[in-house]
């Protein structure tokens, strides 16, 4: 795929809405969706190389999400998660793709942890592209965690300023996204990157995220690069 030009994000981050209505429309169960989602994942990545996109970050699952849906769907993606490092992730990570887990481990099944610990110990030769996955993430839970840490260190609150906070943070010593795109048709955040996307531009589309392809890709970074970011000047 050829580069948009040479203006491209360097981090995308991406809210992946619209797997269960996808499969509803289409008389399927749920985790079909989900499914079809996982493999919209990695022709996003390998598109996202290919343009020149140096990280992208994802919105797997929710704090929110573990609490307030069924468990028996929970439990589906948990183990559609393990499914898919044995066959995609894996698979990613030879090819060059640097994983990391944003979110908080505790709670997670052991599985999903030991998943979790397999990929960090993981060496990537010939990096291309960052994958930060975020699951039983939340976004005031991840502001509200570096707080702590924070008082735990007992610094000076005076002396506090946002380098010390973004330090803690799971995207530590990584480039805030400079593009966020939203599938599925819905306008919000949805308690993600709060911090990290002060100022983001964010891309909105109706199309449901099995449906979201290399040419929905380009579609979004063109009109990225329409838009004047002024960060406030």
């Amino acid at each position: 795929m050829k580069k948009v030009n040479s203006n491209i994000p360097k981090h995308i981050a991406i809210i992946m809405d619209g797997n269960r209505r996808w499969a509803r429309v289409r008389g399927l169960q749920d985790i079909k969706g989900h499914e079809a989602g996982a493999d919209a994942l990695e022709k996003i990545v390998d598109a996202a190389s290919d343009l020149g996109v140096q990280t992208v970050t994802v919105y797997a699952l929710s704090t929110e999400n573990i609490k307030e849906r069924a468990k028996r769907e929970v439990w589906g993606l948990f183990n559609l998660l393990r499914k898919g490092y044995q066959t995609k992730l894996r698979k990613m990570m030879a090819e060059g793709v640097r994983v990391a887990i944003l979110g908080e481990a505790r709670g997670l099944p052991g599985m999903i942890k030991k998943i979790i610990n397999e990929i960090r110990k993981t060496y990537i030769k010939n990096e291309s592209i960052k994958l930060n996955i975020a699951l039983n993430y939340g976004g005031k839970k991840e502001l509200l965690e570096a707080i702590k840490e924070l008082v735990k260190q007992g610094i000076d609150v005076s002396k506090i300023n946002e380098e010390m906070v973004e330090k803690h943070l799971y995207t530590n010593g990584q480039l805030d996204p400079e593009l966020v795109i939203r599938t599925g048709g819905r306008s919000r955040l949805s308690n993600f990157l709060l911090w990290q996307t002060a100022y983001s531009e964010f891309y909105f589309t109706k199309t449901l995220w099995p449906d979201f392809d290399g040419g929905e890709l380009k579609k979004a970074i063109k009109w990225y690069q329409t838009q004047k970011r002024n960060f406030g000047r």
